[in-house]
C-alpha cells in the first residue's frame, strides 16, 4: 500500500506544472504626487494605475503602505496581461497626524529589476482650529493649574523652570 501511495505522489508531482514565472517591466502614473492641504480627520481616496509594459504577464502579490492609516482594495496575486493595467484604490485616513506628511506604497510582484514598484505621496493635514489653539491664545489661559505664561517665565508651581528632564 506505501509503494502505490509513494508512486501516485511521485506521479503527480513529475506531471504538474513548474513554469516559472519571469520579470516584467511595469509604469506606474504618476510615482510622486503632492496633494493639496486637507483637514485633519478627512479621507484622501487616491487612485493608482500600474500598467504592464512588459513581455511577460505582471503578478501583483501585495501592495505594502508605509502607515497603517492607508488601506487598498488589494486582492492578493493580481495578474495583469501584457499591455493591460490594474487600478488601485487607496484610501489615507488623516485622523492621527498634522502637518506635512509624506507615505509610500509598495506593489511587489515579478518586477524588474528588484520585485518592487513604488510610488510617494505628501499632504499637508492641516489641524481643526476647534481643537488645536495658537500659542497667542494660550498664553494667558489658566490652564495646567496656572497660566502658560507662567510656566514660560519660569514662575510655574512644578520646577519653577516651564520645562521638564528625564532626570
Amino acid at each position: 500500500m506505501r509503494r502505490v501511495i509513494l508512486f501516485a505522489f511521485l506521479a503527480l508531482s513529475l506531471s504538474s506544472c513548474h513554469g516559472k514565472l519571469g520579470l516584467t517591466t511595469v509604469e506606474l502614473a504618476d510615482p510622486v504626487r503632492h496633494y493639496y492641504p486637507i483637514l485633519q480627520g478627512q479621507e484622501l481616496t487616491i487612485i493608482a494605475k500600474l500598467t504592464n509594459t512588459g513581455e511577460e504577464p505582471l503578478v501583483v502579490t501585495d501592495i505594502q503602505p508605509s502607515c497603517g492609516c492607508i488601506t487598498t482594495d488589494f486582492k492578493c496575486d493580481t495578474m495583469i496581461p501584457p499591455g493591460q493595467y490594474l487600478y488601485v484604490t487607496i484610501k489615507y485616513d488623516s485622523n492621527k497626524n498634522v502637518g506635512l506628511v509624506e507615505h509610500a506604497v509598495r506593489f511587489w510582484g515579478n518586477i524588474s529589476p528588484d520585485g518592487m514598484a513604488q510610488m510617494r505621496f505628501d499632504v499637508n493635514v492641516v489641524p481643526d482650529a476647534n481643537y488645536h489653539h495658537d500659542y497667542e491664545e494660550l498664553y494667558d489661559k489658566d490652564q495646567f493649574g496656572g497660566t502658560l505664561k507662567d510656566l514660560v517665565t519660569g514662575t510655574g508651581r512644578d520646577t519653577g523652570l516651564g520645562y521638564y528632564t528625564d532626570l
